[in-house]
């Protein structure tokens, strides 16, 4: 099963950025979302503190410290119906959800893929973006970032799937 990822983190002006929130948006399953309380608040950059931040505590029950984050996205990761195929847009996010674990990944995360940027210019990916995107779940938002990606591929897969491609 395909599950999109995003996170939200302090910088990439340091080396070891802090994951702050994580979103993933299962294909065939419910999504997952958590915050982190104890992410280093100094570190963040004004772009975080701006953009990021303000859609904090939207979902009620998602703050937590990342001892439990990594309990939460095991029992997520356990409850899956089949394996996890990680799909991701940015290298950091897997860096991130690996060191969410503070350990191995479980079991059923399979295999893990960077989407590759060229899609994000075609119709169908931007289409699924509209679609997921609003006032309430706008852009930089972990969850509501993993469900664009989620969608926008998937529509850009589907018309991926009816092409004709020239065999001469």
């Amino acid at each position: 099963m395909l599950v999109f990822l995003d996170t939200e983190f302090t910088t990439l002006a340091r080396v070891d950025p802090e994951l702050i929130s994580i979103g993933m948006a299962a294909v065939g399953s419910s999504d997952f979302y958590a915050e982190r309380t104890d992410y280093r608040r100094d570190d963040t950059s004004e772009f975080v503190r701006t953009d990021v931040i303000p859609l904090l505590g939207k979902i009620p029950g998602a703050a937590c410290t990342s001892v439990e984050l990594a309990s939460r996205l095991r029992r997520w990761f356990d409850a899956l119906p089949e394996p996890a195929t990680i799909m991701y847009d940015f290298v950091i996010d897997w860096q991130l959800l690996q060191a969410a674990f503070a350990g191995d990944l479980p079991p059923n995360v399979g295999a893990h893929q960077l989407v590759d940027h060229k899609i994000f210019r075609t119709a169908p990916y931007k289409l699924g973006e509209v679609l997921t995107y609003s006032a309430a779940w706008p852009p930089h938002h972990a969850l509501a970032d993993a469900k664009a990606l989620r969608e926008g591929f998937l529509r850009w897969q589907t018309a991926m799937s009816g092409r004709v491609w020239n065999k001469t």
